[in-house]
């Protein structure tokens, strides 16, 4: 006893210091397991304070004026979607529509918009509207290559004169500096289907000089023009003759004339990748793609000078007959009349057979009776899930929606991805699914502190119930509300609560920095 006594006298007289009291947060997520987005799963906390992660450990030493209780839940990085077409809703006079609920009730807190070619190429306004009508994601935005080719060259199939290549080089200069990502092209999309592999080259050198990227759907998915593994090269010579990184978006082999071909195509990325070359890619999980009647049945020849020059050609009997049997060549490339569903208008939920059998017409004709009407969202039934799996498993192979109207990719994306991908068929991990689906999206498009739960990022989390986390939407009734998730944050404030919408819209307009002296 002795010996305790002169101990403990020693240790006063040491001066050993007291415990450290609790610091004060806003925000406690107690007890689930952690998924930081680069580290191996534990059970632990997350303290939040501000718009900011305070800390991430096993056990946090905090005072909390709020404490969410995740015991035998998942916490992860807030989920990042490089490909979507939510430019309009996030743009929207509708403040309900703004904050996004079809994403947040997946965990997806940060959205990139201007895709496929279609971003604005004033890039200011489109990052700007966020300050006078908040939203309820972080959002940022690719220049896009058809804006900018619709806005100088237009609709017709001939390449820019000098004089308009130096307008378009320097509107792709001009959104690089005023915060794009990076220039994106859909380039099996008529007016950009016409232009030459050099003209996208010079523009995307535009990008890559500040420190952007370059993000394609590609030519052609299918055998439509120069066909998979063609379209897959140009995308790779563009990012390295370009200088600047390559992403593929929504990787698929499409068509009964590709399928099969996913493990050549990741051979191809490998060994650019090998050679030092960036390249990824994007994929949803999904076996059927969306696009238009027009696009998944239309020649591109006949697309030449837009939906006007379209239907006077539908009315000229010369044509007719050449016409006719490239629309049939493409209906057989995308599985037949009862693979395509009309997603919109008229015959909405109705297959292409369908449709023909109640018109008494020829399926390819009865195409061309709805498209004189207009042209309706289509989702058609075209991939394998052979190909869908060898794509997913590849390690520089990102989570992405590609969401657009009518398909349930829109509402159900990342929580299929888990539920079918994860959960039922082991495709991938868990680990591999949370990190895809934020850190690698954040590391390859450089979203400084986001997509990770670290010490110093921004407050971006996910709270997700492992049993029952699940998309809801089905191709028949696509806009339903995915199930599980229990919390989202959005740069620290709580966007989903207890499964529901709070309304609160903490979102962000994320401009990219361009290289240091790129701009004037």
């Amino acid at each position: 006893m002795k010996t305790a006594l002169l101990l403990g006298i020693a240790a006063i007289s040491l001066g050993a210091a007291a415990p450290a009291p609790p610091q004060k947060v806003d925000l406690l997520i107690r007890g689930g397991t952690i998924y930081t987005g680069s580290d191996a799963p534990f059970i632990g906390d997350v303290a939040i304070s501000g718009d900011h992660i305070l800390s991430v450990s096993k056990h946090a030493n905090v005072l909390a004026a709020r404490v969410i209780d995740a015991k035998g839940m998942i916490v992860a990085p807030g989920f990042i979607d490089p490909h979507t077409h939510m430019g309009e809703d996030l743009a929207s006079d509708d403040q309900a529509r703004r904050l996004i609920p079809a994403f947040l009730m997946q965990g997806v807190t940060t959205a990139f918009i201007g895709n496929d070619g279609g971003g604005d190429p004033d890039v200011a306004k489109v990052l700007g509207s966020a300050k006078a009508k908040p939203v309820g994601i972080n959002y940022a935005s690719w220049v896009g290559f058809g804006a900018i080719r619709e806005k100088v060259v237009g609709e017709d199939n001939r390449a820019p004169t000098p004089e308009e290549l130096a307008r378009m080089k320097g509107l792709v200069a001009d959104a690089m500096c005023h915060g794009a990502l990076g220039l994106s092209t859909g380039l099996f999309y008529a007016p950009q289907s016409f232009a030459k592999t050099e003209e996208v080259i010079a523009l995307a050198r535009e990008a890559g000089k500040r420190g952007g990227s370059y993000d394609s759907h590609i030519r052609d998915e299918s055998s439509y023009t120069v066909g998979l593994v063609a379209a897959i090269d140009e995308a790779i010579r563009i990012g390295r003759e370009g200088g600047l990184p390559a992403h593929i978006s929504h990787i698929k082999a499409l068509g009964v004339d590709v399928q099969g071909q996913a493990p050549k195509i990741i051979a191809m990325v490998e060994a650019a990748r090998a050679r030092g070359e960036k390249v990824t890619a994007n994929q949803y999980p999904w076996s059927a793609s969306g696009t238009s009647l027009v696009a998944s049945l239309v020649p591109l020849w006949a697309q030449d000078g837009g939906r006007p020059a379209l239907l006077k050609r539908f009315d000229d009997p010369s044509l007719t007959q050449k016409m006719h049997d490239g629309m049939v060549e493409n209906l057989r490339k995308r599985g037949g009349a009862d693979k395509l569903l009309i997603v919109e208008g008229k015959y909405k939920n109705r297959y292409l057979d369908a449709v023909a059998k109640e018109m008494n017409l020829a399926p390819v004709d009865a195409a061309i009776a709805v498209i004189r009407i207009g042209d309706p969202g289509t989702v058609s039934f075209n991939q394998s899930e052979a190909d869908i799996a060898a794509f997913m498993k590849q390690p520089w192979v990102m989570t992405g929606s590609d969401a657009s109207g009518g398909h349930p990719r829109v509402y159900g994306s990342f929580a299929r991805k888990y539920d079918k991908y994860v959960k039922a068929d082991h495709v991938i991990t868990l680990r591999q699914f949370i990190e895809r689906s934020s850190s690698l999206t954040a590391d390859t498009f450089g979203l400084t502190g986001r997509g990770h739960l670290r010490s110093g990022a921004f407050a971006d989390v996910v709270v997700f119930d492992p049993r029952t986390y699940a998309s809801r939407a089905t191709y028949e009734d696509p806009a339903q509300l995915a199930a599980g998730v229990r919390t989202v944050v959005v740069n620290g404030v709580v966007a989903v609560d207890k499964g529901a919408m709070t309304g609160k819209a903490a979102g962000r307009a994320l401009a990219h920095k361009p290289t240091p002296g790129t701009c004037g």
